[in-house]
């Protein structure tokens, strides 16, 4: 019996810290505030790899978020507060076919028109965006690649999309008049 209760609680523990190694939290911490945010690397192996990348390299610090659309999405992690691009590592491929969906909350890879083109910009839906969902492996079914969620801080999420935007610099539409700058991502431990 007590080997038994031992294997048991050996195999728990093991379960226990392969969980906790599929589900990284991190903290952005903004001007507006802080959201914590879950990544689930066992659903998006490559695409969480890639953003704590960018994270360990510190290269999201002092970007903006550029795109604010209300009843949307918030779009960062690629320019500085200027508006200029930053250089990204290469484009990673899509894992948008993960089973994860674009609820309200999650936050998924901004890409071009091109499947496997998200590099280091990201986007937090605030809304249920299911248009933006996998369907299957074409050029228009592809979706948008869900690697974790919000834990805390929707309220700062909503904040950032209630904030008013106009064109600026390169956009013609959608761009915070004020300034909405990422100060840092880090690993909470």
């Amino acid at each position: 019996m007590i080997i038994k209760t031992f294997s048991l609680l050996i195999l728990l523990s093991f379960s226990m810290s392969s969980l906790a190694a599929e589900l990284v939290q991190v903290r952005m911490q903004t001007n507006k505030g802080s959201i914590e945010i879950e990544l689930d690397k066992k659903s998006a192996p490559a695409t969480v790899d890639n953003f704590l990348r960018y994270v360990k390299d510190g290269f999201y610090e002092g970007t903006v978020f550029h795109r604010v659309i209300k009843g949307f999405m918030i779009q960062g992690g690629g320019f500085s507060a200027d508006l200029t691009r930053k250089e990204t590592h290469p484009p990673i491929e899509n894992e948008a076919d993960n089973g994860l969906q674009n609820k309200r909350g999650t936050i998924a890879m901004a890409r071009t028109n091109m499947p496997h083109s998200a590099s280091s910009q990201f986007f937090i839906n605030t809304v249920n965006n299911d248009f933006l969902n996998f369907r299957n492996k074409t050029m228009r079914g592809w979706g948008y690649t869900v690697f974790g969620k919000v834990t805390k801080g929707m309220d700062v999420v909503d904040s950032i999309e209630n904030t008013p935007t106009g064109a600026r610099g390169i956009f013609p539409q959608d761009v915070p008049t004020q300034d909405i700058v990422i100060q840092k991502i880090e690993i909470i431990e």
